[in-house]
């Protein structure tokens, strides 16, 4: 269903929810948790022949944590984690997008996380171009990157008795998005 037709201008898009996931996993003993946030928006300004005039900002609530255990998920909401009630929203807001190749984009922005702000640069795929079935023009694109959770004040831990803590400092996140063009 994908087709090749490039666009000369930047175009709005705003991404899917209910075609779009934001995963991540961390090591928790000796395995790995993971989980994703259910609800989540953005608007992706798009354009294929001026990458440098596209941008992103994406918003996820942090409330939305599902890792399907209630009692961990709650730890996670709570001070010692995200403080969902002090900082209810996770955010990305691009300030820089270069093309790496056919389909490679780094998209440098602003990561915010329990209202310590950092800068990261995601590597992402654009996936294409599509109609759906109903005539609307989509985009698709996955990006996937690690941060280290301490470096947005996500430090509670415990320590065990064999040594080493309970929960891995990598969190590795993983985006799948769809979006619909805006008239």
């Amino acid at each position: 269903m994908a087709t090749s037709a490039v666009s000369t201008s930047t175009r709005t898009f705003t991404i899917d929810k209910t075609h779009s996931e934001a995963t991540f996993q961390v090591r928790h003993l000796v395995t790995k948790v993971r989980g994703h946030f259910a609800d989540f928006a953005g608007t992706i300004q798009f354009n294929d022949e001026a990458p440098d005039q596209s941008s992103v900002s994406f918003t996820i609530q942090a409330a939305s944590i599902d890792t399907k255990t209630a009692d961990r998920d709650a730890h996670l909401r709570s001070e010692d984690f995200f403080f969902v009630d002090k900082h209810p929203e996770i955010t990305f807001v691009s300030s820089k997008i270069t093309k790496k190749g056919d389909s490679d984009y780094d998209v440098r922005g602003t990561l915010t996380i329990r209202g310590v702000a950092r800068d990261i640069t995601l590597p992402v795929t654009f996936l294409g171009h599509a109609k759906d079935p109903w005539g609307n023009a989509r985009v698709g694109f996955e990006a996937e990157t690690t941060i280290n959770r301490k470096d947005f004040g996500l430090v509670w831990n415990a320590a065990l008795e064999t040594g080493g803590f309970l929960v891995g400092d990598d969190v590795k996140i993983s985006l799948q998005i769809q979006a619909i063009a805006q008239a």
